[in-house]
């Protein structure tokens, strides 16, 4: 059969057990197991996939650092450093119209920063920063547009868990992902900060100024907020400076986090078991979906689909940035229905051969694509995850009022996705540099 339809075909028999709801991973790994089988005749080799992939994803010293990260966000909730962050920025802009959300903003990157997850990012400023700004008057719509869209950075800004998944999928290394994000995330905070003055130029009603803080104040607040700033810092010097390997530094920012919420005594007992058991729920569902992808992987390679489907594109004779575009727009939809994780991994398989050796762009270069698209995803109606995560968290708020909300930052990131691919060095300048 030929490979590209033999590919297609446990394509959708994968699709087909996800919509009668098979968790995604037991999706992927079923389809590569009977797609494996068939084409192999060897029932002992396909199943005996389940055990080599779940032994090797276990052992595996690259995804220790998944467990560790999450833990780490978790214990910088518990703590309240996300919150510090948050003050922080707001007594340095939130006097200005529009500058609490500008403030939500910055607080979403830096707890990010700290987190490296998306939808934990955007339930955790939910809880903080939209009662301060319901408290000043701002609009439910811009209050929780923001804290949506700001949601992004937390797989955008390093250390980033899905950052992390695409190194060890596509065997890249992870520091240059990291460093890679750096300067798409600074862009991606600018483009908001813009995306927001616009808005309340239009309609001031939206976001009343809010009362000057003094010197003194904003320097009581940062006295406040040093704890962030120095796990941020540590993160930061001991990754990028050499000091850390990545799973030294998820440790430390780990061991760090939780003497944090320790010594605030924010962490009793049953708090502490309520964060260890989310935790590896998230783990577990993670470890599923990576195990799922790489047997998956394995039967789409033994059908030499993803040479064939790169010789097909080509033939096609469209430019390579016409068929960039295309798979953004694709990303863009499977991140509004799937979570960024299953859709980046789910795709690999077929799509980074075709980008990487078929059209000839850089693999950190994409991974950093990639992820914006799906992220950008993950706001964009009808679905959405990042939208329900902020209307699970206040159900009160209809989901209409959501949506429009996030208009304003979903213009702002199609104009940042535009520039990040026509000009790849915005992505590629500081790993080169560095």
């Amino acid at each position: 059969m030929d490979p590209i339809i033999l590919g297609s075909l446990a394509f959708s028999g994968m699709l087909f057990l996800i919509a009668i709801h098979v968790p995604i991973g037991m999706a992927m790994a079923l389809a590569g197991v009977i797609g494996f089988y068939m084409i192999t005749g060897n029932v002992t080799a396909a199943i005996s996939m389940f055990g080599s992939e779940t032994a090797s994803a276990i052992s595996s010293s690259e995804l220790i650092v998944i467990p560790m990260f999450l833990l780490m966000g978790a214990f910088a909730g518990v703590s309240g450093l996300a919150g510090d962050m948050y003050h922080l920025a707001n007594s340095l802009i939130g006097h200005r119209r529009g500058g609490l959300a500008m403030a939500t903003v910055a607080g979403c990157g830096g707890f990010g920063a700290a987190c490296g997850s998306s939808i934990a990012t955007t339930a955790t400023m939910a809880r903080i920063a939209l009662p301060e700004m319901e408290q000043r008057g701002y609009a439910q719509s811009l209050g929780t547009g923001t804290i949506a869209a700001g949601g992004t950075l937390g797989s955008l800004i390093p250390p980033s868990g899905i950052m992390l998944i695409y190194a060890f999928l596509t065997e890249q290394f992870v520091i240059d992902l990291f460093i890679a994000g750096v300067v798409p995330g600074i862009l991606t905070i600018l483009v908001y900060f813009i995306a927001i003055q616009i808005v309340v130029k239009r309609d001031p009603s939206l976001a009343p100024p809010g009362p000057r803080q003094t010197w003194s104040d904003t320097g009581r607040v940062a006295l406040r907020s040093w704890g962030i700033v120095v796990v941020i810092l540590i993160m930061t010097v001991g990754l990028y400076g050499g000091v850390f390997t990545v799973t030294e530094a998820a440790a430390t920012g780990t061991l760090i986090t939780f003497a944090f919420a320790v010594a605030r005594k924010k962490l009793n007992k049953e708090n502490f078991l309520k964060t260890i058991g989310e935790t590896a729920n998230n783990v577990g569902l993670l470890y599923t979906i990576i195990i799922g992808a790489h047997i998956f992987s394995n039967f789409i390679t033994i059908t030499h689909m993803p040479s064939a489907l790169v010789d097909w594109v080509i033939g096609l004779g469209f430019p390579p940035l016409a068929i960039i575009f295309v798979l953004a727009v694709i990303y863009i939809a499977l991140g509004s229905i799937f979570d960024s994780v299953a859709a980046m991994v789910i795709t690999l398989p077929f799509v980074f051969p075709l980008v990487t050796d078929g059209l000839g762009y850089d693999p950190i270069w994409w991974g950093i694509v990639m992820i914006m698209v799906i992220e950008i995803g993950m706001i964009t109606p009808p679905i959405g995850l990042n939208v329900f995560v902020m209307h699970g968290v206040r159900r009160d708020i209809p989901l209409g009022t959501i949506f429009r909300g996030i208009m304003s930052f979903l213009m702002a990131d199609f104009v940042r996705l535009i520039l990040v691919i026509l000009f790849p060095i915005i992505v590629l300048w500081l790993p080169r540099a560095m």
